[in-house]
């Protein structure tokens, strides 16, 4: 398989996942774009391995809980207050806002945890390759997940 064979191949599905990691389109381009180019440089490893696809999906993961952890990057989410006086009937909105308070939450949690989610939840791996792609023991999967769904009830409760 050649790397242009690969990109055609599995670029859409890598842009879905960088999307579930990052929670903005424009940030997960720009994750998948750099990921990609290191792909590029090192594509006679990653034609090597096993698995090419597990090995992308490594580097992005590693390279967004790397990504930017300087101060200089921070994400600002602008929402007006809901107004208390007029009632709001529910309909297609409520479901938007339901998904802008998931991210909101996902958002705060720290890049390992929410990774280890999205691993587990929307890309439905099983917690050993989840270790594999993290580079960690499952036991410590298995203690992310726990701690990020603690983290996420904690916040669903006070809401």
């Amino acid at each position: 398989m050649t790397y242009e064979e690969f990109v055609d191949a599995r670029l859409a599905p890598l842009l879905r996942y960088a999307v579930m990691l990052t929670g903005d389109p424009h940030q997960a381009q720009d994750l998948v774009q750099e990921t990609m180019v290191r792909v590029q440089l090192n594509w006679r490893r990653v034609a090597r391995a096993d698995s090419p696809e597990r090995y992308v999906r490594r580097m992005l993961t590693n390279q967004y809980v790397d990504w930017r952890r300087g101060s200089w990057v921070r994400r600002v989410l602008l929402r007006g207050e809901p107004d208390e006086t007029v009632a709001v009937s529910t309909d297609h909105t409520q479901s938007a806002v339901d998904r802008d308070q998931i991210w909101s939450w996902l958002s705060r949690l720290p890049r390992r945890q929410r990774a280890v989610l999205v691993l587990r939840y929307y890309e439905d791996l099983p917690d050993a390759e989840i270790a594999d792609v993290l580079g960690c023991a499952v036991g410590t999967v298995r203690s992310s997940i726990s701690r990020a769904l603690a983290t996420l009830r904690a916040e669903y409760v006070e809401a």
